[in-house]
């Protein structure tokens, strides 16, 4: 079998873009090589330029890159903005419905460092939900007409809602994206039919273990956190952008027709050894 995950020639969007390192990068590549048709969305056009530069780099081996690249710019804050984004996309696929989408978009404000939650700014925790929770939401209202019948949304979240001091106000915020993908999936069946008779657009989340990624270095005291993690895995060695990118994939694939309203860990089994010895023998060593 050679198109296991059956992505051939599926049409794609995919939010989030900032670098080579970013998941958005990862997924969009692998879906890229197995023959997807990825649209992107990013926020500026400095990361247009820098996407555009990357695929035209031949990154991924396939063709459509570069100058040809379906590259649009969205800044969610504004919904207009949103609105605009879908109706592009619409005119680019000509008719034809998109297939899935990637919400790959987080946003917190830590220019002021490391802060007791209890003193989180109003503004900034509400920006961070606008930008990383709701703009789901605004994107899944957007394209509920141009979705295809089983279409598959996937939301990047985190593995699992620990009060870590450095990532504050951001981990409530990632457990509200989590829970409005239920909501989203209970939302889209009422009054919609598939070809079974019941909805069928799909929407989950992966829920990823700390990572390497540009949008991690702003997080304060990041790396020990990261460093924690990696030894807290069974395997002892950290997760990779690459493995998360791939879940995500599976969850856009029609393989995965079975999953919806969930959150899916992947992180090599962080979140069932708090207790491992050697981490154990570390902390509490006079």
């Amino acid at each position: 079998m050679t198109d296991y995950l059956q992505l051939a020639g599926k049409r794609i969007l995919v939010t989030g873009f900032a670098n080579k390192k970013s998941v958005a990068w990862h997924v969009a590549k692998t879906l890229r090589e197995l023959g997807a048709r990825v649209l992107f969305s990013v926020r500026s056009e400095a990361r247009r330029e820098a996407l555009a530069k990357l695929l035209e780099g031949g990154a991924t081996g396939t063709t459509g890159g570069g100058k040809n690249a379906e590259i649009f710019l969205c800044d969610v804050e504004d919904e207009r903005q949103i609105a605009a984004l879908a109706e592009s996309v619409a005119g680019a696929l000509a008719g034809e419905p998109l297939d899935g989408l990637v919400h790959s978009i987080a946003f917190a404000n830590y220019a002021a460092g490391a802060r007791p939650f209890h003193e989180t700014r109003r503004e900034d925790f509400l920006q961070a939900t606008a930008v990383s929770a709701f703009s789901l939401v605004e994107l899944a209202r957007a394209f509920k007409p141009h979705f295809a019948p089983d279409a598959s949304v996937v939301a990047l979240g985190i593995s699992s809602q620990v009060t870590a001091a450095s990532y504050g106000y951001m981990s409530p915020v990632k457990a509200a994206l989590e829970s409005i993908t239920r909501f989203l999936a209970k939302s889209f069946s009422t009054g919609a039919t598939g070809a079974a008779g019941s909805a069928t657009v799909r929407f989950n989340t992966v829920n990823a273990g700390p990572l390497k990624t540009s949008a991690s270095a702003g997080i304060p005291n990041y790396l020990e956190n990261y460093l924690f993690a990696e030894a807290l895995t069974f395997r002892r060695r950290a997760l990779t952008t690459q493995e998360v990118a791939d879940a995500v994939v599976w969850l856009i694939s029609p393989r995965s027709s079975g999953m919806n309203a969930q959150g899916l860990t992947v992180d090599a089994g962080m979140g069932w050894n708090y207790f491992d010895e050697r981490v154990v023998r570390a902390a509490t060593r006079p």
